[in-house]
């Protein structure tokens, strides 16, 4: 199980969230322009990566509010929870972020 950090309620568990899909993917500039194949890519295709991922989830019994978190697919450790409005972290400031809290004895 997931322990996932709301940014505005703190950790909790992951049954308290809502899961979102990929975070970061933007919506079409003229989406009554697109064909059905283009529109099915948009809706439909999504990355799948092992490793480190950008995904959105809900607050669904907190706060309500949306937020991406990014985590590793493989481990399933949450890396980064931030607000829509933040950018996505650097992976390098995480790492040594991570390395820093393991060498004090905590578990990020």
């Amino acid at each position: 199980m997931l322990l996932i950090t709301c940014p505005w309620c703190g950790p909790r568990d992951e049954t308290e969230y809502h899961y979102g899909g990929q975070a970061h993917v933007p919506y079409p500039e003229t989406p009554a322009d697109l064909d059905d194949r283009q529109w099915a890519e948009y809706v439909f295709y999504r990355d799948n990566p092992k490793g480190h991922f950008a995904e959105r989830w809900m607050h669904s019994l907190g706060c309500r509010r949306w937020f991406n978190v990014l985590r590793d697919t493989v481990s399933y450790e949450v890396l980064a929870a931030y607000r829509l409005d933040e950018p996505r972290p650097e992976l390098p400031a995480l790492r040594a972020l991570h390395q820093t809290a393991e060498a004090a004895g905590g578990n990020r």
